[in-house]
């Protein structure tokens, strides 16, 4: 079969004027163009639109599915075993959130009691996801599945109070970097107080600590423009004077 712009849109649920923004930019090319001027798509084509709908639906950026896609070991059947696994562990934070939402219902409706713990079931799952669409394959490849699983678990199962101060502490090491890089010392009391308070928020997810494992991750801030825009937002220059702090304390 082939399909028009127009027919392709009325089937898949995407708008002509997104097909004609694919082709623009190259990640969805059409197999031809007809006499008429018209784009025209074949099968390799629907199939290529229904792969990029899925990298969609995981928030997967257009110019990450043109770069997955179009590697030459792209394998069409390993990423949609790969979609189905992600998109079974977005269902069930999302069933986590609906069933949050029905007791909260339930406890200004009827009364019944519920545990301020209890309040936020989910939305640690939303952290967790975010952190592995952001920094996954990179922490993964460094500290390797298991130490990554294990700290999702300890995550999981942190009280919110718990939870809380980790994000207290997370908002605290923003503020003292500032104060520290306006000393233009990371060998100064407050970059030495920062990297403490560092490594203090970083053992809330880390199930244990080492001098190395601390200081491969201040490298890997540096490393990865990911990392480094997280607190570069802060002061610009800021991710290397982190990386310098840590090091520092660490004495390395």
């Amino acid at each position: 079969m082939e399909y028009t712009v127009k027919i392709l849109a009325r089937m898949s649920g995407v708008s002509g004027r997104t097909l004609r923004y694919y082709d623009q930019i190259g990640l969805l090319k059409p197999a031809r163009i007809n006499s008429s001027g018209y784009r025209i798509y074949g099968q390799k084509e629907v199939d290529q639109l229904q792969q990029i709908l899925f990298y969609r639906e995981l928030e997967v950026s257009l110019e990450d599915i043109f770069e997955i896609m179009n590697q030459p070991s792209f394998d069409r059947s390993e990423a949609l075993k790969s979609h189905y696994e992600k998109l079974k562990e977005k269902r069930s934070r999302l069933d986590k959130i609906m069933a949050t939402v029905e007791k909260t219902i339930a406890s200004i409706e009827g009364g019944k009691p519920m545990q301020d713990s209890e309040k936020f079931e989910g939305f640690k799952e939303k952290l967790i996801e975010d952190n592995e669409k952001k920094y996954g394959k990179e922490i993964r490849e460094k500290y390797g599945d298991a130490t990554i699983d294990a700290s999702n678990a300890k995550l999981r199962g942190m009280s919110q109070e718990d939870y809380d101060h980790m994000t207290k502490l997370g908002e605290e090491v923003f503020e003292l970097l500032e104060k520290a890089y306006a000393t233009g010392d990371p060998t100064s009391p407050e970059a030495v107080e920062l990297a403490e308070k560092h490594k203090e928020w970083l053992m809330y997810s880390w199930t244990s600590y080492s001098k190395e494992a601390h200081a491969g991750l201040a490298e890997m801030y540096v490393a990865d423009e990911r990392f480094a825009a997280y607190y570069d937002k802060v002061v610009d220059g800021g991710t290397k004077f982190i990386r310098d702090a840590i090091l520092n304390y660490l004495g390395m």
